[in-house]
């Protein structure tokens, strides 16, 4: 099988590529992302990539398996997606400063013949931001592609994270250990890793 990453998000094409397989982008614009309000909020990012997903299904080929995923922060019952403008960010790092979050990605891998969904969640803490870090952080990184306005890989992790409980890679936005096992599961790794990447 042949996989498509549909998303342009560089940080996710880094972390699936970090896997050693083979993969192109394949990216369709303006698929709604909206979801119903009474939906769980652990329910969202697996709903969201679900639809995703389904917009797919009509120009994959039959040797293709498309990788589609949505990834939203949680603090309390709030769901914090990408923020609007600087303002938004800066409120949203102010939400997350101090306290654990949760950090939930859903990942579909959908073929003509394959539709598997998952949900990885990681429990992150940060220390008490203050507002000189806050507005250091939005206006040197913009954050305005990341959900949660933040990157843990970002010099905000470095200096404001203090604990983790799950996937590092889940927090950047692909779970790929999970994806991992799942494509294992499926292909055997004799299809996902060709020989002449095991003795290059």
């Amino acid at each position: 099988m042949h996989l498509i990453l549909a998303s342009n998000s560089p940080r996710r094409k880094e972390l699936l590529a970090g896997l050693g397989l083979d993969f192109d982008v394949r990216v369709i614009k303006d698929i709604d992302e909206t979801y119903p309000s009474e939906l769980p909020v652990e329910q969202i990012p697996m709903y969201i990539s679900e639809q995703k997903a389904k917009a797919y299904l009509d120009i994959i080929h039959d040797d293709e398996l498309v990788i589609t995923a949505d990834t939203v922060v949680v603090v309390g019952q709030n769901v914090l997606g990408k923020p609007r403008d600087r303002d938004d960010a800066c409120e949203m790092l102010r939400m997350i400063s101090g306290c654990t979050h949760q950090v939930i990605t859903g990942v579909c891998l959908t073929s003509r013949s394959v539709h598997r969904t998952l949900s990885v969640s990681t429990d992150v803490t940060f220390k008490s931001l203050s507002e000189q870090e806050i507005s250091f952080y939005v206006d040197y990184y913009k954050p305005y592609d990341k959900a949660g306005a933040y990157g843990i890989q970002e010099w905000i992790g470095y200096i404001g994270v203090t604990s983790l409980e799950g996937s590092y890679f889940n927090v950047m936005g692909l779970p790929v250990q999970r994806i991992w096992q799942e494509l294992l599961d499926i292909y055997g790794m004799d299809v996902l890793i060709h020989d002449d990447k095991a003795h290059p």
